[in-house]
This record gives structure tokens, C-alpha cells and sequence, in this order.
């Protein structure tokens, strides 16, 4: 398998209740009801939380501000999302998420990535 890794920082003109209320419950159906043509078979939302926590270890370790959320997006092979992505219906429906992702997401501030896991224990 491999695995989408997005690190996501809101828009600045969307707070942070609203961000995560948004992305929770208006774009992850979205995500759901296009999951068979983007060739997805597990999609996960980490929401951040604990604010002082976060701003602690950042500051232990002179980090970088944090991301407001990380999704994370598995499919069966390289070849499945390759081959989703190179039909009409697939990058069609990842033509809509990008228009969603637009309204709550600050590209320029986020991160997307392809992974392969190596499961350590």
C-alpha cells in the first residue's frame, strides 16, 4: 500500500472551529463519495488539539508553526493510484477536491506527500 500524507493549515480567514468543522463534516463526505474514483480504500482525519501542548514542543524545539490537521489517504498499490488518477472520473473528482480544499485550506502553508509505511512496532 501506499499513503497521501496532506499536513494542512487553515485559510487565516477561517477559524479554527469553523476549519475543523468544515473539513469533519462538509469535505470529508466529499472525499467519501468520490473514494472509488480517486482509487482510495482508507481515509483518515487527525485533527490537531491540546494548543498549549503543541506550542511547548514547538518551542522545545524551536520548530516550525504546526499544521492545524494531517489527512491521510491509503491505496492498494502505486499502480491502483496511478491508474485512478489517469482516468476522466478520477481526476475529475480530484478536480472537486482541490475547488473544496481551495475554500479552507492555505495551499502555500501545507504539505502533500506519497508514503510507504514501514510498521516499526
Amino acid at each position: 500500500m501506499i499513503k497521501l500524507v496532506y499536513c494542512i493549515s487553515r485559510r487565516a480567514d477561517v477559524s479554527p472551529a469553523e476549519f475543523h468543522r468544515y473539513w469533519l463534516e462538509e469535505h470529508g463526505p466529499k472525499v467519501k463519495a468520490v473514494a472509488e474514483a480517486i482509487g482510495a480504500c482508507r481515509y483518515v482525519q487527525s485533527h490537531t488539539t491540546l494548543p498549549e501542548a503543541n506550542a511547548a514542543l514547538k518551542a522545545s524545539r524551536g520548530l516550525a508553526d504546526g499544521y492545524d490537521g494531517i489527512t491521510e489517504v491509503w491505496f492498494d498499490s502505486e499502480a491502483a493510484f496511478e491508474r485512478a488518477m489517469s482516468t476522466p472520473e478520477g481526476q475529475a473528482a480530484g478536480a472537486l477536491l482541490v475547488a473544496d480544499e481551495a475554500t479552507f485550506i492555505d495551499f502555500a502553508r501545507s504539505s502533500v506527500f506519497l508514503t510507504r509505511e514501514h510498521e516499526i512496532f
